[in-house]
């Protein structure tokens, strides 16, 4: 499991956010859930649930609540964004606490910031917290417009910590500016879709915010659909698929091959679900999996991937080489890797130490794309 990276803004949030007896408390996009685990740690919580699309934060908090003693009060740790994360029985307007720890895409913040106001009961508080460099000034805007207040009750670390509380005087389900979150989806089961033409194939893309790529064809993404060489029957794994455009061209390409598509991100997840049925595809499974952890008991002749190599605004390798590293666990004798990357990111010797051997297929202006194989 890829350890969570120490988040200012998480730990703010923590320390900034009082809990009363009774109290049920939700944690949205919890990450390293700070502020979860220091809700559950206080023991003054009925009720305790961290929800985050990612399985990698799910399985750090589970981690971490097994590990705590004594006893807490009930703990939930739900895979899922938003309310998509709230367990059948907890009602919507019953909540008295959600914390949100800001994501920086914009739509995204807005489905949580909105599923907050739902999930709250009247004077339940919605708080926020994240980086100045990441938004949390214009997210507090869109907390007021929503709630009618907001005020940021602690500074610290180049963070802030913003609270609203939901007023007596807000009618149920309306907020008091709803201009701003004029989008459909706010709505969990609407999905963005645009056409896609690769390897002479148009099939429809079905996308979530916050999925990578979620509103265009990544110019990365085509690339390697373009290069990358697939024979009919060859079992296929599209490592962090994101919405599946990948697993798409794969499937077509392979024919009746299997093709198993995996991500850490549930919505990306949910996405590639979609956009593989819409394509009628009947050779395709996609999956939630911490790099390749989800299929590290399979072989494929084939493995696929534009691994992501950013954490925050900075450049982490970290992950990527986990990627490579997964990529020649699960692959057969002779079997084929195919990787794009920015061509400033300096991949090839960590791919040549872990295979024995490399070769650049595409050396574009932006992009390249790396081809390796198993030996045998």
């Amino acid at each position: 499991m890829a350890k969570q990276h120490d988040d200012p803004a998480s730990a703010l949030l923590a320390r900034a956010v009082t809990v009363e007896t009774g109290d049920v408390v939700v944690h949205m996009n919890c990450g390293p859930a700070d502020f979860g685990l220091a809700a559950a740690a206080v023991g003054l919580a009925s009720r305790v649930i961290l929800c985050d699309r990612t399985v990698v934060a799910v399985e750090a908090a589970r981690a971490a609540i097994a590990g705590m003693a004594p006893p807490v009060a009930q703990v939930d740790v739900v895979l899922g964004h938003g309310l998509a994360g709230l367990p059948a029985d907890v009602a919507r307007g019953s909540v008295d606490i959600v914390g949100i720890r800001i994501p920086r895409e914009k739509i995204a913040l807005l489905q949580l910031l909105s599923d907050a106001f739902h999930a709250l009961r009247t004077g339940g508080r919605c708080c926020i917290a994240g980086p100045n460099n990441e938004g949390i000034k214009s997210a507090a805007r869109l907390l007021e417009e929503l709630f009618g207040n907001a005020d940021v009750v602690e500074r610290g670390s180049g963070c802030k910590v913003v609270v609203a509380r939901r007023k007596t005087d807000v009618p149920e389900g309306a907020p008091v500016n709803a201009s701003s979150f004029d989008t459909p989806f706010l709505d969990h089961n609407t999905f963005h879709s645009f056409e896609v033409t690769l390897r002479a194939r148009t099939f429809t893309q079905l996308t979530r915010p916050g999925v990578f790529s979620w509103d265009h064809l990544d110019e990365a993404t085509g690339i390697l659909a373009d290069m990358m060489r697939i024979e009919a029957g060859e079992s296929v794994l599209d490592l962090g698929c994101g919405a599946g455009t990948l697993g798409v061209v794969a499937a077509f390409l392979s024919g009746n091959g299997r093709v198993v598509l995996v991500d850490a991100d549930v919505e990306a997840v949910r996405c590639a679900q979609r956009t593989t049925a819409a394509a009628g595809l009947e050779n395709t499974t996609a999956l939630v999996s911490d790099v390749g952890a989800a299929v590290l008991d399979q072989r494929f002749d084939v493995v696929i991937t534009n691994p992501p190599f950013h954490a925050g605004k900075t450049t982490e390798l970290s992950l990527p080489m986990r990627f490579i590293h997964d990529a020649w666990r699960v692959l057969s004798p002779g079997g084929r890797a195919y990787l794009v990357a920015n061509r400033t990111l300096p991949y090839e010797t960590a791919i040549r130490r872990k295979f024995g051997n490399m070769s650049v297929v595409h050396d574009g202006a932006r992009f390249k794309v790396i081809s390796a194989t198993k030996g045998g």
